[in-house]
């Protein structure tokens, strides 16, 4: 059964080939073999999600070499959730582009297909090198979908965004070189028990080392002041490549989770939780910033962009605090602003469509063209993502509340995410009363109609909000189960050494 863990990975890199490849073939061809790839990820991701949900871990040794030396896959149940999240957001955004959004581009759907590959190769591997390839494997592959549909409303953001992160790489490159050469390994597992041992000035170089990692995750994962590209790269991009990308910054976050509770978690000795006591401070700021962004915002995806960066100081500040129960709580709350955010992208390039010349803009306009369907679509999206009940958002909140204890941490967490929900509430009642209510007098020409694939796929996603609530028990059992797991170091260094004879042959 473990020769599964590299189906997500060989699954997306086939497709992608042959999509490469036949460039040039009929479009109703490579649409239909991009769906099928991106089904067959999801089918691969569920099979390894019911593989994980049995609390072991699951190594695939590629070619047999053992770690710490080879290449290694790693199954846990964080990076199962990871991987469904992932395929489940695709799906719907690849349904949506082969509606129109991917014309103009012959290897638009290859490169899709390499980027879900690189965040698959991520969530996988169990191995620092290794990610630094999986990051630059999903990077290669955003700048051109970014870039897709040309002009030069997306090749100035997407210059700020190709050179940001090649200097991200530079300095992951740099910090994971300086790890390597005090600890000899780049495994995960096994820098989970060498780094306890190090001592002396060798001390200071892996502490400098970990520190740099933290500012490389954090550019990825858009915290404050790392944010200031995304809302401008993500807000000019076509609407399914910024759906995608709301899972781009969970990267980040993800990065963070396995590193820092694995390699400088509680047993790291004298390097024990390093960089946590800047993260929490810094999650609240990234927070106060993206509600700030929001309420002045002049378009429904610059609102929605940086919405993204609201839901990674969320996510962040009960991870900084160490709690299972927190780590549980943002975990819910991955899942459900991840997807709500990639719904509002789609919403938001629905209602452009139908707005002529105003487009997505925060101004007012004549009437639109199937008004209702969309407001109810941009309300569910905006209910969920502000955290109002009953939907999703409001429960992963109302989970992260409960998880924090007494004190401090306590008063400042309840306060900025109370007040900001707040805040956030009043930027989506002002853009939606705007857009699809105050309207004004005049001609618009007649757009054409919604598609019904692309329509399908747009409710569908924002559907799961509701979808999530009704599963919340499963849903919150299997999250509380992850953060046991993470919070276990010792099963995962112990399967890490035991042989894998057979594996990967």
């Amino acid at each position: 059964m473990n020769h599964w863990l590299t189906a997500p990975v060989l699954i997306p890199l086939l497709g992608g080939i042959l999509q490469a490849l036949m460039g040039y073939a009929p479009i109703s061809l490579r649409r239909t073999l991009a769906l099928a790839t991106t089904v067959l990820i999801l089918v691969s991701a569920i099979v390894l999600l019911v593989l994980a949900n049995d609390g072991s871990y699951r190594i695939y040794a590629l070619g047999n070499w053992q770690p710490p030396f080879g290449i290694v896959l790693v199954l846990d149940r964080l990076a199962a959730l990871m991987l469904v999240m992932t395929a489940v957001l695709a799906l719907f955004c690849h349904t949506f582009a082969i509606g129109g959004a991917d014309e103009g581009n012959r290897q638009f759907h290859a490169l899709f297909l390499f980027q879900l590959m690189g965040l698959n190769i991520a969530f996988l591997t169990g191995d620092l090198f290794n990610l630094f390839v999986a990051f630059e494997v999903l990077l290669i592959a955003s700048y051109g979908l970014l870039m897709h549909g040309g002009g030069t409303v997306r090749t100035v953001p997407g210059l700020h965004y190709v050179v940001l992160n090649l200097v991200g790489s530079a300095i992951f490159l740099i910090s994971v070189g300086m790890i390597y050469s005090v600890t000899g390994t780049l495994n995960m597992a096994d820098l989970a028990v060498k780094i306890p041992e190090v001592s002396g000035e060798n001390l200071n170089i892996v502490k400098a080392g970990g520190m740099m990692l933290l500012v490389v995750f954090g550019l990825k994962a858009a915290i404050l002041p790392l944010c200031f590209w995304l809302p401008r790269a993500y807000s000019k991009a076509t609407a399914p490549v910024a759906a995608l990308f709301a899972v781009m910054t969970k990267v980040g976050v993800y990065a963070i989770l396995r590193v820092y509770l694995l390699i400088f978690g509680d047993n790291a000795g004298e390097l024990a939780n390093l960089g946590m006591d800047w993260l929490f401070p810094i999650a609240l700021a990234t927070l106060a910033m993206g509600v700030i962004g929001a309420l002045g915002s002049g378009s429904l995806k610059t609102l929605v962009a940086w919405q993204v960066i609201i839901s990674v100081g969320t996510l962040l500040a009960p991870v900084a605090l160490g709690s299972e129960a927190g780590l549980s709580a943002a975990l819910f709350y991955l899942l459900s602003t991840t997807w709500t955010v990639g719904g509002l992208f789609l919403v938001s390039e629905l209602v452009a469509d139908q707005r002529g010349t105003a487009t997505d803009r925060i101004v007012t306009a004549p009437p639109m063209q199937n008004r209702t369907f969309l407001s109810v679509l941009f309300l569910i999206g905006a209910v969920a993502a502000a955290g109002l009940p009953p939907l999703s958002g409001f429960f992963g909140k109302v989970l992260i509340l409960k998880a924090v204890e007494p004190g401090t941490e306590m008063a400042w967490l309840w306060s900025v995410l109370l007040i900001g929900s707040f805040l956030t509430i009043i930027a989506y009642s002002r853009a939606g009363s705007i857009v699809f209510w105050r309207t004004v007098d005049g001609h618009m020409e007649t757009p054409d109609p919604l598609n019904g694939r692309v329509s399908i796929a747009t409710g569908a996603l924002v559907a799961l909000a509701v979808v999530m609530v009704v599963l919340a028990g499963p849903i919150t059992r299997y999250t509380d189960a992850t953060a046991a797991q993470l919070h276990n170091n010792d099963a995962y260094i112990e399967t890490l050494k035991t042989p894998m004879v057979g594996e990967g042959d």
